[in-house]
């Protein structure tokens, strides 16, 4: 299974309604790390075949750090990165489609990555922002907030003020 579309842009066509997705490449993560088992598993000895059985698996401190150094990568080289249950055509969680109405709203194109998709970036990056929730906005390399966070400055305005560079006309 190779991770070639990990991140997603979601262009200013797709803002008007259109629905347009243009996949960019982000930063490959090594096969090796895509073939181990998920993080949230656990053993179990109930005489289930081994594929139907749960598996166990903590992430090795190399495998953090080159998750953790994607992660990095893409906060710093999208200007507008989403991470998301779902896709900003097709979330999957009511707090992902909120922030996803609120960047359609403000008009702005950003980059996003499902992390339904990729457990160990979702684990990622909750250790990387130290934030236990997913969505996770990053403006210019900056973590912003969650779901809550974003709706308060979007209601506050603070949120436009933030994002006033990246809107086109």
């Amino acid at each position: 299974m190779a991770m070639t579309t990990i991140v997603r842009r979601v262009t200013r066509s797709a803002v008007r309604g259109q629905r347009v997705l243009a996949a960019r490449a982000a930063p490959a993560v090594t096969s090796q790390l895509l073939q181990q088992p998920r993080f949230f598993s656990a053993k179990s000895d109930d005489g289930s075949h081994s594929d139907f059985q749960p598996q166990y698996h903590a992430a090795k401190s190399t495998e953090k750090d080159e998750i953790l150094k994607m992660i990095e990568s893409h906060v710093k080289t999208y200007p507008i990165m989403l991470y998301m249950k779902g896709t900003p055509s097709a979330p999957q969680c009511g707090f992902s489609m909120q922030v996803v109405r609120i960047l359609h709203a403000q008009g702005v194109s950003f980059d996003s990555v499902n992390v339904l998709d990729h457990p160990e970036i979702r684990e990622g990056v909750k250790e990387y922002s130290q934030w236990p929730t997913i969505p996770q906005l990053y403006v210019n390399g900056e973590f912003v907030g969650g779901c809550d966070i974003i709706t308060d400055m979007s209601k506050s305005g603070e949120l436009t003020e933030l994002l006033v560079e990246f809107k086109k006309n």
